[in-house]
């Protein structure tokens, strides 16, 4: 399927050296950057929005508790009033 870019003189100069480098046409050049760029941008956007983050998620050591979410008022209570005390 034909279709029409514009290039400016530096991108084209480029696209030109490294076809000739590769010792392949434009055209070969200019599909073989579209895949290596826009693939893993659309595999990207297949993953769950975990997928998307579970490489930060060990990267951080939790509290070590696992009550946090059950008693989190309370826990931030004590965590208050520690820091109130401390100044006092």
């Amino acid at each position: 399927m034909p279709v029409s870019v514009r290039l400016d003189r530096e991108t084209e100069e480029l696209l030109e050296k490294a076809a000739r480098l590769s010792r392949t046409t434009k055209s070969a050049m200019v599909i073989k950057s579209i895949r290596e760029f826009c693939v893993p941008l659309v595999e990207k956007r297949k993953l769950s929005p975990y997928e998307l983050v579970k490489d930060l998620i060990g990267k951080h050591p939790g509290s070590g508790r696992g009550d946090l979410a059950s008693r989190s008022e309370e826990i931030l209570r004590e965590m208050l009033r520690k820091k109130h005390n401390a100044r006092h």
